[in-house]
């Protein structure tokens, strides 16, 4: 099967945006109970979504690393990673849970959680850590499959996933509150593992064994790793940057609160070409890297970036029009929609910046070049995106707006940085130094 670009990325488009339509809908019945409750709702995801990018240091790392194996024609290799990336995703995914289950309240009153907030986000996060062990599973097969070019049977699994968690949520929330949520996102991701291990059977042939499960192959992992711990760091980097900039907004109160809950639920549907784009090219990249195509890797990314800025542009621009009513959904609270407003509107901005980082940093890493990434990107992250919002959302007294520059500065600095290296074609090294030990081993096998 020849990797092109869209029919990767398209099914992830779908993928991705029904993951947020399911996060949204959540938003809108929490807050149909308190804007306490959307708050607290809010919260308990942003530091699942942390845990969960633990799980990066797999992830990040088997895409890349199955999709150039088979870009050689080295399907055993590929086949290998893939049952060593599901012990790798038990023993990552387990400890994610165990942290979210024994340290939620800790972490919420990390986040400066008020009073209110935190009595619904701690127990929250508590019935939401089984379900980070079962996405760590799904997850680490979703990318297998996908590095194999097979998105189009990933979006079902996602489907049917998505539609009970939904339909669940929509049943027990307004009997069980937030924890209604939690029960059947757990539900649904046993969903999707069942699903996922059929699909490996029928489409891959690759059958998981029950030791599969715990085991850690060394030689295997150590090539997951070589992209995936740089890959992890930087969006734990991210992450933590980020929460620092959700403390921040903490301070100024639980309406504040409120409106970045509301407004990022928008966010993600406006970055959700530029992440389905980027992630499509990790994959795609990773195989013509594997079979020595640097050129056609460098074109795909000069497309893939001109496309997801000209649609991250359009659709930012559409929701900032669209705020008075999109807001609505949530909430009537004049200052709320009024200040929600505001910040979809500076999201035209820090969307197209965002854009350079998704499509940018996947092909880097896609390329062998993962720890320049985290490199740069660790201090614009810490100093920028953290201390900025700290700076102008607290200090100078700006508000959420401040805390938008500072996510918007950060984006950019960081985008374009990356475009610069891309463009240098300073990331060719890593590259060769990839194709050179897929070499290695096809003269290993052949001995």
């Amino acid at each position: 099967m020849k990797p092109r670009l869209a029919p990767v990325a398209v099914p992830l488009f779908l993928e991705l945006g029904l993951g947020m339509a399911v996060g949204l809908a959540g938003t809108a019945m929490a807050a149909r109970q308190a804007d306490a409750a959307a708050a607290g709702f809010a919260l308990a995801h942003q530091v699942a979504a942390m845990l969960f990018i633990v799980l990066r240091i797999v992830g990040a790392g088997v895409s890349v690393v199955v999709a150039q194996a088979l870009g050689a024609g080295r399907r055993a290799e590929a086949d290998a990673v893939a049952r060593a990336v599901l012990g790798a995703s038990s023993w990552v995914g387990g400890a994610c849970a165990v942290a979210a289950w024994l340290g939620a309240e800790a972490l919420m009153r990390g986040l400066n959680a008020p009073p209110a907030v935190l009595v619904l986000a701690a127990p929250l996060l508590q019935w939401m850590a089984p379900a980070l062990l079962l996405d760590a599973w799904n997850a680490a097969m979703a990318s297998v499959m996908r590095a194999h070019l097979r998105a189009r049977e990933v979006l079902g699994v996602v489907l049917a996933m998505h539609a009970l968690h939904l339909a669940l949520a929509l049943w027990w929330m307004p009997r069980f509150g937030l924890g209604g949520f939690a029960a059947a996102l757990v539900a649904s991701r046993l969903l999707g593992l069942s699903l996922h291990q059929w699909l490996w059977r029928r489409q891959l042939h690759l059958k998981p064994r029950v030791a599969d499960l715990w085991r850690l192959p060394r030689q295997e992992l150590a090539a997951v790793l070589r992209i995936g711990v740089p890959g992890a760091a930087e969006n734990v980097a991210y992450r933590l940057a980020f929460v620092a900039s959700v403390a921040a907004v903490g301070t100024l109160g639980a309406p504040a609160l409120a409106t970045q809950a509301y407004v990022l639920q928008f966010n993600h549907f406006t970055l959700l070409a530029g992440l389905a784009i980027g992630l499509a090219g990790e994959v795609v990249v990773g195989h013509h890297i594997g079979s020595g195509r640097l050129h056609a890797a460098h074109r795909l990314v000069t497309r893939a970036l001109a496309l997801g800025l000209g649609l991250s542009v359009a659709v930012a621009g559409a929701a900032a029009l669209a705020a008075p009513w999109l807001l609505r959904l949530f909430t009537q609270d004049k200052a709320i929609l009024a200040a929600g407003a505001t910040l979809m509107a500076w999201s035209v901005l820090l969307e197209p910046g965002r854009t350079f980082n998704l499509v940018v940093i996947n092909a880097l890493r896609a390329a062998g070049d993962a720890r320049f990434p985290v490199a740069v990107g660790a201090v614009s992250m810490a100093v920028v995106l953290a201390g900025g919002s700290w700076w102008l959302g607290v200090h100078l007294g700006w508000g959420l707006v401040g805390v938008w520059i500072a996510y918007a500065a950060d984006e950019w600095l960081r985008g374009l940085l990356m475009w610069w290296r891309w463009r240098r074609l300073a990331w060719v090294p890593a590259a060769r130094a990839s194709r050179r030990r897929l070499r290695a081993l096809q003269r290993q096998a052949g001995r």
